[in-house]
């Protein structure tokens, strides 16, 4: 039924789907939190229930957030500008962390309201079971919301929408649990409170929630690390082109969603032609760009055919290894070289760690140095260290 309503609905991958897809999602939610926020604000004020208000506040708050996917949703959809040049994709993120911190902020009030509640020592209000009904029917709607916004989330590989849907699950559950504060307060009779201790625990639920929102969106926005399978489909996919004999420093910028911009190093035979090289980054960086992804090669040729620079490059990968055991932290090599001279020869390369690596550069150079020297002390390291732009190592061997 969706692809009847929005236009290249089954087309996903495509930007213009993406912002219709989320703005549809976006009025849904609008309408049927409305709808829901006015059934329990009215049940809340003709009963005097905290915990019914406190509900039809977090349907509120979660209107409010509809709103803010739809503008955010289509702001993200606007082209690139002089001002913006990658585009306007990651405006999705930061409505994503408006709506966290309004959530937090309700469900703050929510909580004062209630400890106010059990302060005053009030009796708990009796509920008819008419009024039961209707509330519990709430979380069906509820419910729905939450799978509706499952679906689409996975269909455009949407984390805000994703979120909407982890968050509807949560509201589930919170007036289910309004639903049974009602529900012991007619048929048993407790020493406390009931309602205020629901709509505390509600409050709660919420200010989780909206925290636990804040840190995923500032995360996103702050650079967070592009994801492990994402980076390996990436890397495997140039090894698979003939004439590639290795990739190291990747680096992957996401401007929002399907919006990808990446800069690699792709090893070569050194005594290739290198027209031929040239014309092979050329089209691997028009593959890319098929799926999304802006990419940019640095060329880097190796000589793979001397055998005293294959044999002394043998040597000091069974080094990295070493470290790497020693360490407890991954260490590979790259851009390997060597140029002799009359008095010494120089040994280059660069090699890759981690941020977790307990040693700072100039120590890892140090203890890299002392055992080239080892092996020949008329070698002169000439050594690079990088630091992954990944939690994790990407492929390398």
């Amino acid at each position: 039924m969706l692809n009847k309503i929005i236009k290249d609905y089954n087309c996903p991958q495509k930007p213009e789907v993406r912002v219709r897809v989320g703005r549809f999602a976006g009025f849904v939610g609008i309408f049927s939190n409305i709808i829901l926020f006015i059934i329990k604000l009215t049940i809340g004020i003709f009963t005097g229930a905290i915990s019914v208000i406190a509900d039809s506040l977090n349907n509120l708050s979660d209107c409010g957030s509809n709103v803010l996917t739809v503008v955010g949703y289509t702001i993200s959809g606007k082209p690139a500008d002089k001002d913006h040049p990658y585009g306007h994709a990651r405006m999705e993120y930061l409505s994503s962390l408006f709506i966290s911190m309004i959530i937090s902020f309700l469900g703050f009030e929510m909580l004062v309201t209630s400890v106010e509640k059990i302060a005053k020592n009030e009796p708990s209000d009796d509920y008819s079971l008419p009024l039961i009904i209707i509330m519990a029917s709430t979380i069906i709607v509820k419910a729905i919301i939450a799978i509706f916004y499952r679906k689409l989330g996975k269909h455009i590989n949407s984390t805000t929408l994703k979120a909407s849907a982890i968050d509807s699950i949560g509201d589930v559950i919170a007036t289910g649990a309004v639903v049974v504060g009602m529900l012991l307060t007619k048929y048993l009779s407790l020493p406390f409170d009931v309602d205020a201790v629901i709509g505390i625990l509600v409050a709660i639920y919420i200010i989780v929630m909206g925290i636990k929102l804040v840190i995923e969106s500032s995360s996103t926005l702050i650079g967070k690390a592009p994801d492990s399978e994402f980076v390996n489909k990436m890397i495997a996919k140039i090894k698979s082109y003939e004439g590639v004999l290795g990739i190291h420093d990747l680096v992957v910028h996401s401007y929002g969603a399907n919006r990808y911009f990446a800069t690699v190093h792709v090893e070569i035979d050194a005594d290739a032609e290198v027209m031929h090289s040239h014309d092979l980054m050329d089209i691997i960086e028009a593959d890319f760009l098929k799926d999304g992804i802006s990419l940019v090669i640095h060329m880097d040729p190796v000589s793979i055919h001397d055998s005293e620079t294959n044999e002394l490059r043998e040597k000091c990968i069974e080094m990295m290894v070493k470290l790497s055991e020693e360490y407890s932290h991954p260490i590979t090599l790259h851009d390997f070289r060597i140029v002799k001279g009359v008095t010494h020869t120089n040994i280059i390369f660069d090699v890759s760690v981690t941020n977790e690596f307990p040693l700072k550069n100039k120590q890892i150079c140090d203890v890299i140095t002392k055992r080239i020297k080892d092996i020949n002390p008329l070698y002169n390291l000439v050594l690079t260290v990088d630091r992954d732009y990944f939690s994790e190592r990407y492929g390398e061997s």
